[in-house]
């Protein structure tokens, strides 16, 4: 049996390694377009802020471990599937043939549509390579402006902190994190990495950017005009299916997978970043671009791919995110669900806040701005689905019960 794996992140990574063990009389190819050992981008704001060296980002230790595993890895670049050959026709010239594919391939970082993006000293902080480009530009007392306060923007934006950079933020969105945090959460990081020396505009876009004294100078919607000597870019990511165009992949937000994570192609696989699967909270079909997921996702495909079953539950989103030394978690339906109840508890004065969010007696989503002793409750909630029972009132009363409650309900379910 040849299994190809195109993408050498995590889910690509810890597929080749399952296959490994399940199938050990097979071949498994993984193809890498990047020129690095495979790594993790969750490492890469610690190596900005000069935690770790290259080193500490790559995901398996030693120069020999994949050899040892007979997993061949290829520093190639995917550009097209035949999958009625099956077989994939690599950049470098050539092809390889298999029996099973698994599509890891991963997303990409995007710029929006504005002039002067393309300017030296505009940079993505996406991969390694980007890394080494910022922290080159990111000196001690260097004007910085970093464009995006999303998920990825606020890893970067801790990173950047910590280099002792005159910081700028740019949300086009009304709050930071719009996608994880409502308004209250959203209002509370603000106010917080203000207080740390961050400036942060939210509801502002940039119009243009151009050259200026041997820097950049960013024209914004309101008049105003930034000057900075970096900008960096996190304004979101899409995932790479170029090289399927002509394939009978079905494409939207990422590849379609069903609960076995196969594509609508027999014997076509997919993980990670690039992978729209299962949904644990609505049962629809989504991509959920967070590590945790594409390790699991990796892992189940290659069973599958070896011959079993086994099916993937779906993935609940989650995000724990730590800015500035201000820890703040979302989970599943955090926005609530259609005929649901919430609840909230708020000290703004403290920066702390929590609130939960219900459908009949169970808790399905959730969000949280410093109380870290509540992230493990809450998602083991979630995921276990357990009814609440008599403790649902209470919880509408004072989320902050949501502790005891989970004991409780714990050991009455056990």
């Amino acid at each position: 049996m040849k299994h190809v794996i195109i993408g050498a992140g995590p889910a690509g990574i810890i597929a080749a390694e399952t296959l490994r063990r399940a199938d050990p009389r097979s071949t498994v190819t993984v193809v890498g377009d990047e020129p690095e050992p495979p790594y993790s981008r969750m490492a890469i704001p610690y190596l900005l802020t000069g935690s770790i060296g290259d080193a500490g980002t790559h995901l398996r230790r030693g120069a020999d471990h994949f050899a040892k595993l007979a997993v061949d890895i290829r520093r190639d670049r995917a550009t097209g599937v035949d999958v009625g050959d099956r077989r994939v026709a690599l950049a470098g010239g050539g092809h390889l043939d298999y029996d099973r594919l698994l599509i890891a391939s991963g997303s990409h970082a995007v710029r929006p549509p504005i002039a002067g993006m393309d300017l030296q000293g505009v940079e993505n902080c996406w991969t390694l390579a980007d890394a080494r480009r910022v922290a080159a530009g990111a000196r001690a007392g260097a004007r910085v402006v970093l464009m995006g306060a999303g998920f990825i923007g606020c890893i970067v934006l801790e990173a950047l902190a910590k280099r002792g950079v005159e910081l700028t933020v740019i949300e086009m969105g009304e709050r930071m994190l719009p996608r994880m945090m409502d308004d209250v959460g959203g209002e509370m990081i603000k106010r917080w990495c203000e207080s740390k020396g961050v400036r942060v505009l939210t509801g502002a876009r940039v119009g243009a950017v151009s050259a200026a004294d041997g820097g950049l100078e960013l024209a914004l919607d309101s008049g105003e005009s930034l000057r900075a000597e970096l900008v960096v870019c996190a304004t979101g990511v899409s995932p790479n299916v170029d090289f399927l165009a002509d394939t009978a992949v079905r494409i939207e937000d990422g590849v379609l997978v069903d609960e076995y994570l196969c594509s609508s192609v027999a014997d076509v696989y997919a993980a990670g970043d690039v992978a729209q699967g299962p949904d644990f909270s609505t049962g629809e079909r989504r991509v959920h671009a967070i590590q945790p997921t594409a390790s699991e996702h990796g892992r189940i495909a290659a069973l599958n791919m070896a011959g079993g079953r086994t099916r993937f539950r779906g993935s609940l989103s989650m995000n724990v995110l730590n800015t500035l030394g201000l820890v703040s978690s979302s989970f599943g339906l955090w926005m609530g669900a259609e005929g649901g109840e919430t609840a909230r508890a708020a000290d703004a004065e403290r920066f702390r806040y929590l609130r939960l969010e219900f459908q009949a007696d169970r808790l399905v989503g959730a969000l949280a701005l410093g109380l870290t002793q509540h992230v493990g409750v809450i998602r083991g909630l979630i995921q276990t689905r357990v009814r609440l029972g008599q403790w649902k009132p209470q919880l509408l009363r004072d989320p902050l019960l949501v502790m005891d409650a989970y004991l409780d309900c714990t050991r009455r379910r056990a």
